[in-house]
């Protein structure tokens, strides 16, 4: 037998041999009713143990393909063509084979366990529900009428909501742009999964922040990108580390988090911002700018865009409203040259013929009345709040265990065990007493790290989830 099953292979060996089964009696290597060789034969020729083989039969069986008695061995189903037998199809094995990865299997864990247990929940990049702006949701539903179109809509979103983005993003980024440059999304995570599988291909290398969030993202991995680390310090990312990824791989775009970058908190500083469209200018590198947190400020004061200050076109800018006014409007939006909105645009309708009409007229009416201003002054003194309070427990029950750089803004805190301990079984002991957080090798390469996003839990909560972590942590001392 010249197949033999590939032990580097994340997928099992019993299922690789199932499915190479399967083929060869798809391909009539193996005909109705024939006989399989047996456990052991099969075992020795494989070099498996022959457990292995009979958990592979006992898929095929599972699954209608063969059918197994004692004695007399196994067989192919002998009516496997025909109607008299139903057979299941194998889930499983399309589970597996798609083209889009799922995610990592602790993020999925992480995510029931917050949805599933009562549990002080500092792992879910989210508002709290006390500062969504209910009210004044509740008093526009009140107040007037819907009385807009209720069939598809353009491809890049409503006009009027898309002329007060224009009016928005002028006022508080500086960003001077026209509707036909501005696309709205069902959030950031949507307008980055676009420009990955519209503007790339597979084998293009692309440069993304370590840590950062789309390093947790897989759909990177699915659209077949090389994808290459650019370390974040205080300041964030350097210019020169671009180049240097530039000249050894030849990326073709570069991801960046400059405001209070998740998970790190960190600011780009203005002159690493100059330096990096100089370069992104001199060597045609797009920029994608995720900007979801320069509204949180705690001073106020908001810095600059990268594209109100790219005077050649190079950034593409994505937004939201997911993390300064509600996750579940799913509204967000991207601004960049008219021919890519187009593409974008004609992509997102193959996959859903448009963006739903009536969150976008609920954030129209929010996002062109004073209660947004009133909103966003409220968050930040909130956020701030909440902050405060994180810095003070941590503090208070962790002391030198851990080391953090307190954010002027954003809605995480990064911090790093001063002592080797695994942050995963951390994370198992910490949920065992009912707090959450995420460990940083979901979000970035070095070991010992975690984030804590404050926005999520109740203020009232905070002092007690670090108390349950340092509980969890001191028993790892």
């Amino acid at each position: 037998m010249e197949w033999k099953p590939d032990h580097t292979d994340k997928q099992p060996i019993y299922k690789q041999i199932a499915q190479y089964i399967e083929r060869k009696i798809s391909n009539g290597d193996y005909g109705a009713g024939s006989k399989l060789p047996s456990e052991r034969t099969l075992a020795k020729e494989l070099k498996v143990n022959r457990s292995t083989v009979t958990a592979a039969y006992e898929e095929l069986r599972a699954a209608g393909i063969v059918t197994r008695r004692e004695g007399s061995g196994t067989h192919v189903s002998a009516d496997i063509w025909g109607l008299s037998k139903k057979r299941t199809p194998n889930w499983n094995r399309y589970v597996e084979f798609g083209s889009l990865l799922p995610n990592d299997p602790l993020a999925r864990r992480i995510r029931k366990e917050t949805w599933e247990k009562d549990i002080i929940n500092f792992a879910t990049g989210e508002l709290s529900a006390d500062l969504f702006p209910l009210l004044y949701f509740q008093k526009l539903l009140s107040e007037k009428t819907f009385d807009g179109f209720l069939g598809y809509d353009h491809p890049k979103g409503n006009l009027s909501l898309r002329e007060t983005v224009v009016s928005h993003v002028k006022e508080y980024k500086k960003i001077e742009t026209g509707t036909s440059s501005i696309m709205i999304t069902s959030g950031a995570q949507q307008a980055i999964h676009l420009i990955v599988q519209c503007l790339l291909k597979p084998g293009d290398a692309v440069a993304i922040e370590d840590p950062s969030y789309n390093f947790s993202l897989p759909l990177f991995q699915s659209a077949g990108l090389r994808t290459f680390l650019l370390p974040v310090d205080k300041h964030g990312v350097r210019p020169e580390d671009i180049l240097s990824l530039y000249e050894k791989h030849r990326i073709r775009m570069v991801f960046l988090n400059p405001n209070f970058q998740n998970p790190t908190g960190t600011v780009l500083h203005h002159r690493r911002r100059k330096q990096i469209l100089e370069l992104s200018s001199l060597y045609g590198i797009p920029i994608i700018e995720d900007d979801p947190y320069s509204l949180t400020s705690f001073s106020g004061k908001i810095n600059s865009t990268l594209k109100s200050m790219d005077q050649n076109g190079s950034v593409v800018y994505i937004t939201s409203l997911t993390k300064v006014v509600a996750s579940g409007l799913r509204i967000g939006w991207m601004i960049g040259p008219e021919a890519v909105i187009e593409r974008l645009a004609d992509a997102k309708q193959q996959i859903d013929f448009g963006h739903s009409i009536f969150p976008q007229w609920v954030a129209d009416q929010f996002l062109s009345s004073d209660s947004f201003s009133n909103h966003i002054a409220l968050l930040r003194t909130e956020l701030k709040r909440k902050r405060d309070l994180l810095v003070t427990s941590m503090r208070e029950y962790l002391g030198s265990k851990v080391t953090f750089q307190v954010p002027d803004g954003g809605i995480h805190l990064w911090a790093k065990l001063n002592a080797d301990i695994d942050e995963n079984k951390l994370l198992e002991e910490a949920i065992n007493h009912g707090v959450a957080f995420v460990p940083g090798r979901l979000l970035g390469s070095e070991k010992g790290n975690m984030r804590f996003t404050f926005s999520r839990p109740d203020a009232s909560e905070i002092k007690e989830g670090i108390s349950r972590f340092a509980q969890a942590l001191h028993l790892f001392e």
